[in-house]
C-alpha cells in the first residue's frame, strides 16, 4: 500500500488498533485516505498489528468463516467454542460435536429423531408457557365470589374463608355465603342448593369448561412426566456411562483379569442406554400430539413405543444391576463370560427395537394403513405410551382389535414369542433377538 496515509507507520498501527477494538467490522477495513480504495486484508495485519489484536482479528475471521458457511455452525451447548460440520447423506439432521452434545441442524435444539422440529418447538413452548398455570388455575380453583381472586380448595369441607382483607366465606360448590347454608342444605360436605341448580342446568357450562380444562391437564401432565422422567434418566446415564468409563473399566479388568479391551460391550451397552433414552423421551411428545381420533395410529405407536421401552428396561437393569454384582467380586467370575453374551445381546434386541420405533415414527406411522386396522395392541390407557407389551402375537397382554384385513404373506411368516418379529416360516430362529422358535 503506497498511499501517504500508510506512509506513517504511526498512524497506521494506530488505526488499525482501533479498528480491530471496534469489533468485526475490521474484517472490511479500507485505507482511511478517500482517494483510496485498498483493503487492509490479513496480511497487513500480520505485519503491522499487535500479537493481542492479532488473536482478535484471527477470532473475528474464524467466527465469520463458520457464520458465513452454510455447512458449518457454532456448536449451541453452554460453554462450547467448537463448531461443528454438516456431512450430507447421513439420512438425519442429527449431528453430534466434539464436546458430545447432539442437536438438530435445522432448529439447533437438542438433537429430537424421529421428532420433527415443529413438533420439538410447540412442546418447549408448551412447556415454558403460561398456558398450562392457567389451566391448572381453572382445574383446580374457583374465584371468590365477591372479590374473584381464585381459591384453591386444599381440604374436604365446602366452607371455603377468601383470604385476608376480603375474608368472605362461601360454599365451595354453589359459591353462595356460608351464612345461608347449614344442616338444611347439606352441612359441611354436601350442598343440595348445588345439586339442585345442577339439574337445572346452572352449572352446566363453568361445570364443562372445569373439567375439559382437568382432562387437558391431566393428559400433559401424563406424557410431561413421563418425558421429564426419561431426560432424568439419561442424565443418569451419562454420568454412569462417564463413571464406568474412568473408574469401573480398570476395575472390572483387574478383578476379571480381562483385557480392557475386551470390554468394550459395557462401554456400547450404555451408549445404547444414553441413546434410547434420548429417543424415548422425544416419543412421548409426539404421542402428546398425536391426534386422540385415530386410534388405529395411536395403538400402533403405543404398541411399537411399549415393546422398545420394554426392551430398554431390560437392558438397563442389565447394565446397572447385574454388571455391578462382577464389579463388587472379590476375585474372576465363572459366568462372566455368559454375562457379556447377555448383555450384548440384549444391546443388539434392544437397539433394533428402537430403530424399528424410530422408522415407524419417521414414517408417519404409515404400517397402520398397510396392516389395515390390525396393529397389536396393549390394554393400556390410551393416553399414552405407557404399554409394556411383551408377548408376541397371541401371548401375554397383548391383542389384535377385530378385522378382516391382514397382509398378504401372514401364512408365510411366525412371530417371536419374545420380542413379536415376523420371521419367515424357513427359519427356526428369530432374526431380531435369536431366540429359538417355540
Amino acid at each position: 500500500m503506497s498511499c501517504l496515509i500508510f506512509s506513517s507507520v504511526f498512524i497506521c498501527l494506530g488505526y488499525i488498533s482501533t479498528s480491530i477494538n471496534d469489533g468485526p467490522g475490521c474484517l472490511l477495513l479500507r485505507c482511511p485516505d478517500p482517494s483510496c480504495c485498498a483493503a487492509v486484508g490479513q496480511d497487513m495485519i500480520n505485519l503491522m498489528a499487535s500479537d493481542e489484536d492479532k488473536e482478535k482479528y484471527s477470532r473475528y475471521l474464524l467466527r465469520s468463516y463458520i457464520e458465513d458457511n452454510r455447512k458449518t455452525k457454532w456448536c449451541p451447548a453452554p460453554g462450547c467454542e467448537y463448531a461443528v460440520e454438516f456431512v450430507a447423506g447421513s439420512g438425519s439432521y442429527d449431528v453430534a460435536c466434539q464436546c458430545s452434545y447432539g442437536f438438530c441442524w435445522n432448529c439447533t435444539e437438542e438433537a429430537h429423531r424421529p421428532v420433527d422440529c415443529s413438533t420439538v418447538a410447540k412442546w418447549i413452548l408448551k412447556n415454558s408457557a403460561e398456558s398450562e398455570n392457567m389451566n391448572w388455575i381453572l382445574a383446580n380453583s374457583k374465584p371468590c365470589p365477591k372479590c374473584k381472586r381464585p381459591i384453591e380448595k386444599n381440604q374436604g369441607c365446602m366452607h371455603i374463608t377468601c383470604t385476608p382483607p376480603c375474608k368472605f366465606e362461601f360454599c365451595w360448590l354453589c359459591l353462595g355465603a356460608w351464612s345461608d347454608h347449614g344442616e338444611r342444605t347439606g352441612g359441611f360436605y354436601a350442598c343440595n342448593r348445588y345439586e339442585a341448580a345442577k339439574q337445572e342446568g346452572v352449572y352446566d357450562e363453568t361445570e364443562r369448561r372445569r373439567e375439559m380444562a382437568k382432562n387437558s391437564l391431566e393428559r400433559y401432565t401424563h406424557y410431561y412426566e413421563r418425558w421429564a422422567t426419561n431426560q432424568s434418566s439419561r442424565q443418569k446415564a451419562l454420568a454412569d456411562l462417564h463413571q464406568m468409563q474412568t473408574v469401573h473399566i480398570e476395575k472390572l479388568s483387574d478383578k476379571q483379569c480381562q483385557p480392557e479391551s475386551q470390554l468394550k460391550f459395557i462401554t456400547e451397552a450404555w451408549l445404547q442406554i444414553v441413546e434410547c433414552r434420548r429417543v424415548l423421551k422425544w416419543t412421548y411428545a409426539y404421542g402428546y400430539y398425536l391426534p386422540e381420533h385415530e386410534l388405529p395410529r395411536r395403538q400402533f405407536f403405543e404398541y411399537v413405543q411399549g415393546e422398545a421401552e420394554s426392551g430398554l428396561e431390560r437392558l438397563h437393569q442389565c447394565a446397572e444391576k447385574e454388571l455391578q454384582t462382577y464389579i463388587s467380586a472379590d476375585g474372576p467370575s465363572a459366568d462372566f463370560n455368559d454375562f457379556r453374551t447377555k448383555l450384548a445381546g440384549l444391546t443388539s434386541v434392544t437397539r433394533n427395537y428402537f430403530e424399528n420405533l424410530v422408522r415407524a415414527l419417521e414414517n408417519g406411522l404409515s404400517e397402520v394403513d398397510s396392516y389395515g386396522a390390525c396393529s397389536r395392541t396393549t390394554s393400556s390407557k390410551s393416553t399414552g405410551g405407557t404399554s409394556k407389551a411383551r408377548g408376541g402375537r397371541g401371548k401375554g397382554t397383548t391383542s389384535r382389535s377385530s378385522c378382516s384385513n391382514k397382509t398378504p404373506d401372514d401364512s408365510s411368516r411366525w412371530y417371536c414369542e419374545h420380542c413379536a418379529t415376523a420371521n419367515a416360516k424357513s427359519t427356526n430362529t428369530c432374526q431380531m433377538c435369536y431366540q429359538r422358535r417355540a
